[in-house]
């Protein structure tokens, strides 16, 4: 029987709703506390995914623009693998003093608790929360050579013609998204994990795999060049940067939503004046023009707030994603 979407409003949106509620409580600590020295050392952003997806973006621009303002190296560091578990658990064994972030993921934050039996951190206790940084929907886009163009067509060719579709690796998202696809329309597509989005592609284009529902900035643009065909998004509404391609949801699979998010974390035990001073710090930034226009032209909603709104949010994504998981039966490949 087909599942019916667990939550209707967007990411960005219960946010946002969440960030009100705690803006007061965040401004009252900030009164209260001195400004934090940081950074006193080199500061690493690791990201848990090979260069090129979002959390790389993320992780770069906010690289960049702190190492022009702050008089620190900051580097990013890849550590693929696990579906993001391996770069998160580094940064969970870190030392607690502002040196080791991590862009995580709905994945490493949500998603992998209740679809890998054993984990190799807790992602509740052992991180900092520091801010939201973004969301972005995932793009359903099929080889070019997949005789389906709209979901409806997708359906039915699913039913009559074993089809695959590939991830970024287990437990992201873009996993999640097929899993919750082949729940609601009915049909039983083989997820084939890959380490990064990066080795997914050329396997897509080269026919290996029928599609991939990726990442709307990594995903538009072999749109754009005509190398793959889009589908539908998988947000609840339509994305601002491609406002012509429907929504999975409006396709013909009423409900359907399974939106991307990252947020910046540190380990567990990092000192209040110093989350704060990263949280705004990271504020900054991303309310930067020239950051914020370039963010949206790939499809990414900036949307930051306090260290508590992210907390609450994660526990309400981390129930949400569970369910899906359970559901549709997914596994870590």
């Amino acid at each position: 029987m087909p599942t019916r979407s667990i939550t209707k409003p967007s990411v960005r949106k219960l946010f946002i709703a969440a960030s009100v509620l705690l803006v007061g409580l965040a401004l009252a600590t900030l009164a209260q506390a001195q400004p934090a020295v940081w950074p006193t050392k080199p500061v690493r952003i690791v990201v848990t995914f090979p260069p090129g997806g979002a959390p790389d973006t993320l992780a770069r621009i906010l690289a960049d623009k702190w190492g022009q303002s702050l008089g620190q190296s900051i580097t990013v560091d890849n550590k693929p693998g696990a579906g993001g578990n391996i770069g998160a658990d580094f940064v969970a064994k870190s030392p607690a003093d502002g040196t080791a972030l991590v862009v995580g993921t709905v994945g490493t934050h949500a998603i992998n608790a209740a679809l890998y039996d054993k984990m190799p951190y807790n992602h509740i206790k052992d991180f900092t929360p520091i801010t939201f940084l973004a969301s972005t929907p995932n793009l359903l886009v099929v080889n070019k050579n997949v005789p389906a163009n709209t979901v409806k067509e997708l359906v039915e060719l699913a039913k009559k013609t074993p089809l695959s579709f590939g991830s970024s690796g287990s437990g992201t998202s873009i996993h999640l998204s097929g899993e919750l696809f082949n729940t609601m329309a009915g049909v039983k597509m083989q997820h084939i994990p890959y380490k990064g989005r990066a080795q997914a592609v050329p396997d897509l284009l080269g026919g290996r795999i029928a599609m991939i529902f990726d990442n709307m900035p990594s995903a538009l643009p072999l749109v754009k060049a005509g190398e793959v065909k889009a589908i539908a998004v998988t947000s609840a509404a339509r994305s601002p940067a491609a406002p012509s391609i429907p929504t999975i949801a409006e396709s013909g699979l009423p409900g359907f939503e399974a939106t991307s998010w990252f947020a910046l974390y540190a380990p567990a035990g990092l000192p209040k004046d110093v989350q704060m001073r990263i949280n705004a710090e990271t504020a900054r930034v991303m309310a930067l023009p020239d950051v914020k226009e370039k963010l949206a032209t790939l499809g990414l909603e900036v949307a930051t707030g306090t260290p508590e709104a992210l907390g609450t949010f994660m526990q309400a994504e981390t129930a949400k994603w569970a369910k899906v998981v359970k559901e549709s039966g997914a596994k870590p490949d």
